[in-house]
């Protein structure tokens, strides 16, 4: 966007968010990933987005394409308690969040925690469980607590999920419940590497001969600094028109002709955090169009249903999102 039009987005009053600390550490996360992964780019700054923004990001690609490993790499990056649980078709939402048990020597029952107390929580392959363990995750997401047998329990602060999954087409997976996908602030598809990268891939890999890939990256900000940008990216400013651009994206997804389902207020919401978490990593204090531009599909694309007839014919929600962007008018 042309200098002249990002004046317009700007405050009236001094800028007073100083964002360059948070730039510089998110900027050198980025670079310790991108020792190991290859050819992600798109994928691994929409992950220190949804860190931004305190959202949960779902990843879905098909096997190989280092979905897992990215996501591990983020977390690497940061000092954090992280916690990797991997869904089964045998998995029980008590293996999840924990359960009561009787202390034999205190002859008094106390809770132990599951692996979903952590800071950035790592669920692989989320789509291999059943409905009843995933629903499991629906309070901490959204609320960010966990109740069992009565008693609520509060997560960590942040407190971020990072969830893989491949393609509902493969055998042995279930397809995520709405509610559950509605609590995802981005879908992020992972696709295969261009030739090039496919390249660089091999050569890295064999120049690393024996060597961990995980060992290459090294913890380079702390959760107590990551909390600290989440609240400075709360601070940046969104000029009333850049309001209305949004709401008026999320209007059309629930007047579209091609869609049996819109977005929800969440939806709404989730593009303003985001957006300032976009431009907050770009070093700005105020959001524009191209802000939302930019987060929309990822948070879209997975809130939308289209028609049977639609569906049928090939159309992809992907497709119908970034057709609704491009017809609404950006703001003069």
């Amino acid at each position: 966007m042309e200098q002249e039009n990002l004046e317009k987005y700007k405050p009236d009053f001094e800028n007073r968010v100083d964002l360059n600390a948070l730039q510089e550490k998110l900027e050198a996360v980025r670079a310790e990933v991108k020792k190991v992964i290859i050819g992600q780019d798109r994928v691994i700054n929409m992950l220190l987005l949804s860190i931004l923004a305190g959202g949960h990001s779902l990843i879905e690609g098909l096997p190989g394409v280092a979905k897992t490993l990215t996501a591990k790499l983020i977390a690497k990056a940061i000092r954090s308690n992280f916690k990797r649980i991997q869904f089964t078709p045998d998995l029980m939402p008590s293996d999840v969040t924990g359960s009561t048990i009787l202390d034999i020597k205190s002859n008094e029952f106390e809770f132990r925690k599951g692996p979903i107390f952590g800071n950035i929580i790592l669920i692989d392959e989320i789509n291999r469980a059943p409905a009843k363990t995933q629903s499991s995750l629906f309070e901490c997401m959204s609320e960010h607590q966990v109740t069992v047998d009565g008693q609520t329990y509060p997560m960590a602060h942040p407190f971020i999920v990072f969830a893989t999954q491949n393609p509902i087409e493969h055998e042995g997976t279930y397809r995520l419940p709405e509610a559950q996908l509605d609590r995802f602030l981005f879908k992020i598809d992972v696709s295969y590497p261009e030739l090039e990268q496919e390249l660089n891939i091999l050569k890295e890999h064999h120049l690393q001969k024996a060597k961990n890939k995980e060992d290459l990256v090294h913890e380079v900000v702390s959760v107590d600094e990551i909390v600290h940008f989440q609240h400075l990216t709360k601070l940046v400013y969104v000029h009333e028109d850049i309001l209305s651009y949004i709401a008026q994206i999320i209007i059309q997804t629930r007047t579209n002709p091609y869609l049996s389902l819109g977005a929800s207020p969440r939806a709404s919401i989730a593009i303003l955090e985001a957006s300032k978490a976009s431009a907050a990593i770009q070093g700005r204090d105020f959001v524009t169009p191209e802000d939302i531009k930019y987060v929309a599909d990822a948070i879209l694309s997975h809130r939308i249903q289209l028609t049977p007839e639609k569906e049928m014919e090939g159309f992809t929600a992907t497709y119908i999102v970034h057709q609704i962007v491009e017809s609404v008018e950006i703001p003069r």
